[in-house]
This record gives C-alpha cells, structure tokens and sequence, in this order.
C-alpha cells in the first residue's frame, strides 16, 4: 500500500474479527517497526508488552477496566481484539543517556527537557505501529489505561516501576463497527490549523 494510502486510511478500530489472529510474522513486522520510531539521544527508552494469548488478553482487561457502566459496547468489540500491545516509557534510560560524556547533563534533571521526550517517543513508535497495522490490513486502536487503574495492571504482568505505560493498542482484523461520535466534528483544515512564518 502506498505510503499516503496508509495514512489516509489510518483509523481508531473498535471492533474486531476474534477468530482471525494475528499471523505471527506481522506481529513480529509491527514490533520491528515500532523500535524504528526516533528517539532523542537515540536513548530507545522503551518497552513493549505483548499480549496475544486469550487469558493473558483477559487480565489485561479485568486489571486496566475502571468500574461503572456506559463502555459496554466500546468494550465488547475491543475485548475482540486477539493482539494487545501496551508501549512503555522509560524515564530514566533518558536521564542516563542525558549524562553520558557525548551530552554531559551530569545532573540528570527533569528540568533541562522541554517536554518530557520519553513519552514522545514511545508515542512515535505506537504511531508506527498503527501505520503498519493499516498496510498489514489489520485495524487498531489506541486508548489509555485510566490513572487508577495502573497499579492493578502493573500488579497483574509484573511491570516494573521505571516502565509508564503510556496507553494500549488492541489489533486484529476489522469487524464491523460503529464510527466514533466525535467524527461528527470534522477533521480541522489544514489552512486553520497552519501558520506560516508568523503566528500572527
């Protein structure tokens, strides 16, 4: 698939085929490409958990589901999903890396970074990942793991602390579903949301 084609057909997916599994060559091409994102420093402070077998999948969603009602729908076609794959961030790889002779910020303080870049980067390789489930004619989505919920999922896969997760993909083949409510508002053109040369 073309590369524009790609992201044109880039979407969250919801709901999926729970009889089709991910072949294990395409999980392996979504883990390849998503250690390929950039990284400030070239610190890779990432980790990634994979959950592909049913009961393993079934933790995740008993550990990371807050409580109360109003997400059935979103969940029964999520839980479809055969593959899970939660990103990690690791701080302090950066903060090491950060002091190393090459950058010398000996210190290893929070405050010399203008945006916490661990997160962004591991952000970049999810991206990767649901770039390449789209051109592997898989369906994905990413969504958060609500704050409360993260000791019960750091307690149920035995995640160390260093490692924030920084939300979860479900992927699998596409099965029907209904469309986000909030796509009634309309993608932004690009002329409002661009400015070129000043910002007024």
């Amino acid at each position: 698939m073309e590369f524009a084609e790609v992201v044109r057909h880039r979407r969250m997916v919801r709901n999926y085929d729970p009889d089709r599994p991910v072949p294990p060559e395409v999980v392996d091409r979504l883990l390849d490409h998503a250690v390929r994102a950039p990284s400030a420093g070239f610190s890779q402070g990432w980790g990634f958990l994979v959950l592909e077998e049913p009961a393993d999948r079934e933790r995740f969603w008993a550990a990371s589901t807050p409580e109360g009602g109003g997400m059935e729908r979103w969940l029964t076609g999520m839980r479809r999903a055969p593959l899970i794959v939660v990103p990690h961030a690791n701080r302090s790889v950066y903060l090491e890396r950060y002091a190393e002779p090459d950058k010398g910020w000996a210190d290893r303080s929070t405050e010399r970074w203008p945006v916490p870049y661990w997160y962004v980067d591991t952000g970049f390789a999810a991206l990767l990942m649901l770039l390449t489930a789209v051109d592997e004619g898989l369906g994905s989505c990413f969504f958060g793991i609500p704050p409360h919920r993260l000791d019960a999922y750091r307690e149920a896969f035995g995640v160390p602390e260093a490692y924030h997760p920084i939300g979860a993909l479900t992927i699998g083949y596409r099965a029907p579903d209904h469309r986000s409510p909030s796509l009634r508002r309309g993608r932004r053109p690009v002329e409002e949301v661009v400015r070129r040369g000043r910002w007024s």
